[in-house]
Order: structure tokens, then C-alpha cells, then sequence
């Protein structure tokens, strides 16, 4: 039985991005900290392109092993627009989405690495 209390989403305190690396540092309240590849980024964007609108229709990305990001715009105070160099900008990256990736990394970026080889696909363009 919950006793109404939330549990307050991890909130971003900063965010960085390097790009000779091509990789997103993000800090969290939690005290984690995420260093995430432009790339995975890239592929697990939360846009409709690449999700689509069940977990069904995830689009596996191939060929972004180079993207960057070229811009960060902020979405209110929950999120940020990621604007990656193949010009797909799309997606919302909420503040809890962005944990999540960080997080889940490991997991994901193995069942997209397997995606990939399934369909016979690869990282590079």
C-alpha cells in the first residue's frame, strides 16, 4: 500500500558534451554519473522514427558508429532536444529518460549490438 509519498525523479546536474569524444557526461542528484556515447544516443533516441509506438515497431539503427551531437536545446525544465549531426533531431530526452540510458546502458547496448548482427547490419555507415 503506498503511503502517497513520490519518489522524486533523479535530476540532471550537469550536462556536458565533448566532442573529439563524441560523448554526453551527464551528473545526477543521485550522484551518479553517466558518460554516454553520441552514437548510443543516436540509436535509442525516444523519437516515434526509432521507437515507433509499441515496443514492436523499435526501429534498429544501423550505420551511426561517427554521429555527433551539434546542439543540446532545453525542453521546459524536463528535458533536452539532442541535435546530432545526421540531422535527426526528433526525439525529447526527458531527464528520467537520460537515467534511464545511463543506467540501462550495459543491457542496451548489448541487445543493439545483437540487433544489429541479426539483421545482418552494422555500426558503421
Amino acid at each position: 500500500m503506498s503511503d502517497g509519498l513520490a519518489i522524486a525523479d533523479p535530476w540532471p546536474e550537469s550536462i556536458n558534451y565533448d566532442p573529439a569524444t563524441k560523448i554526453l557526461h551527464v551528473s545526477f542528484d543521485t550522484g551518479e554519473n553517466f558518460a554516454l556515447p553520441a552514437e548510443y544516443l543516436r540509436v535509442e533516441s525516444p523519437s516515434a522514427e526509432v521507437q515507433g509506438h509499441n515496443p514492436a515497431e523499435k526501429q534498429t539503427v544501423p550505420g551511426r558508429r561517427h554521429v555527433g551531437l551539434i546542439n543540446i536545446e532545453t525542453v521546459g525544465n524536463y528535458a533536452v532536444r539532442l541535435i546530432f549531426d545526421d540531422l535527426h533531431d526528433t526525439g525529447i530526452y526527458s531527464w528520467r529518460y537520460l537515467y534511464e540510458l545511463g543506467r540501462d546502458q550495459p543491457a542496451r547496448w548489448q541487445m543493439y549490438v545483437h540487433a544489429l548482427a541479426q539483421r545482418g547490419l552494422s555500426r558503421d555507415p
